[in-house]
């Protein structure tokens, strides 16, 4: 069920939990490391997964317990009513919505499986705040029939499409007469789930409507995969939406996963090596299912769900084409002044390829095949500059006025 967002005692209720999780969490690796040397491990080879005993086993024990009873005692003081009360209608502080989207970008599959209050829930939204069923409908009714959804990107917000005094879909609602709508959603989620959310919130609120719409999607980064997967969701669902969707323009997706995802997977490898250092491998086990599902680009739940996400693996993707039907369009970015083969090859924009970006890829099956007219790399810019960069929104303005 929702949770108002804007609560300050949402806030520290949730906030409370997540670091009586957290103390829990260490304490547990600690002891694990303690255990460790204490035992004499030897340094290469398995680890055991034996806690410490006697009076060190005790310590570690009342430290867990002790937190437990904590955590109960602040819940308990702020399920009160009237406790720390917040304003509901209070505008969302960019700050404040900017920590609470990272923070369900790195932990957001385990703030839903704790119910947390602090986990996001997908919505559309305007100015921050959540729209509801009449309000969208209003919107779309005096709308000119031409909406587009703005999908953002890991960890990010509806909120930062505003960047440095521009966002696209004001910009493309100013241009074209465009009505922007706003997706907001728990980046931490496997994509598929997402996908699935999006392509039901899509035809609950956009097919109801009964005016004759064409629906265009800007898509940036993760935001691009969400994109992708409910387009093919929606098609297994026979959903109608899928009808009105005419253009799809992506922003940096990681079509085919994102290096530093890949190296990250390789650093958990490392660390397992030894007993020494295998309690802080669990370090990296912080990262979210959203985050490891953009190893490889994951847009289905057949992707993942055989597979231990943090093993290193080949890509178990099964291949999803691109939309039939629908006009797609890729926009990669690359941190250099120039194009070069080796360093587009391994940074492209800092965060994703620029082949990823364009949907390339060595194996025809997985090749997403964009035509040419429909692909354009800027040079000199990082992944956050497609957001606001003057060339990616003439680009992007040229394909979808057509």
């Amino acid at each position: 069920m929702p949770r108002n967002p804007n609560n300050l005692s949402t806030d520290l209720h949730g906030a409370g939990r997540l670091t009586i999780d957290a103390i829990i969490g260490v304490t547990h690796m600690v002891e694990s490391l303690h255990g460790t040397i204490t035992g004499l491990s030897r340094i290469l080879g398995p680890t055991e997964q034996n806690r410490t005993k006697g009076i060190t086993k005790m310590v570690y024990r009342n430290i867990r317990t002790v937190t437990e009873w904590v955590g109960s005692g602040v819940d308990a003081l702020l399920d009160r009513p009237g406790s720390m009360p917040g304003k509901k209608d209070a505008v969302p502080s960019p700050g404040r919505e900017a920590f609470l989207s990272a923070l369900n970008g790195v932990l957001g599959d385990h703030l839903v499986a704790t119910d947390n209050p602090l986990a996001v829930s997908m919505q559309f939204r305007r100015n921050g705040k959540p729209l509801n069923e009449e309000t969208l409908s209003e919107t779309i009714q005096q709308s000119g029939g031409k909406i587009v959804v703005m999908v953002h990107g890991s960890c990010m917000n509806d909120l930062q499409w505003n960047r440095q005094g521009h966002d696209h879909g004001a910009a493309l609602g100013r241009d074209l007469g465009f009505t922007p709508l706003y997706i907001h959603y728990n980046t931490g989620l496997h994509i598929s789930e997402n996908g699935k959310k999006f392509s039901d919130l899509l035809e609950r609120t956009i097919v109801p409507s009964g005016k004759p719409i064409t629906l265009f999607m800007v898509a940036h980064s993760m935001g691009g995969l969400v994109s992708r997967s409910a387009c093919h969701y929606g098609k297994t669902s026979g959903h109608t939406w899928m009808n009105h969707l005419k253009k799809l323009v992506f922003l940096g997706t990681p079509h085919h996963g994102a290096p530093l995802e890949k190296c990250g997977n390789w650093i958990d490898k490392l660390l397992e090596i030894s007993p020494y250092s295998t309690p802080f491998f669990r370090l990296g086990k912080i990262r979210s299912c959203g985050i490891t599902d953009l190893r490889y680009g994951n847009v289905l739940e057949d992707d993942w769900k055989s597979c231990d996400r943090f093993n290193v693996s080949s890509d178990q993707r099964i291949p999803v084409p691109l939309p039939e039907g629908v006009a797609c369009y890729s926009i990669a970015a690359s941190s250099g002044k120039e194009s070069k083969r080796l360093k587009d090859a391994f940074l492209g924009d800092g965060l994703v390829t620029i082949s990823s970006a364009l949907g390339r890829h060595k194996k025809i099956e997985f090749h997403l095949l964009m035509p040419q007219a429909h692909q354009w790399v800027g040079q000199n810019m990082n992944h956050m500059d497609l957001l606001n960069h003057p060339k990616v929104y003439e680009t992007i303005k040229e394909w979808l006025k057509t």
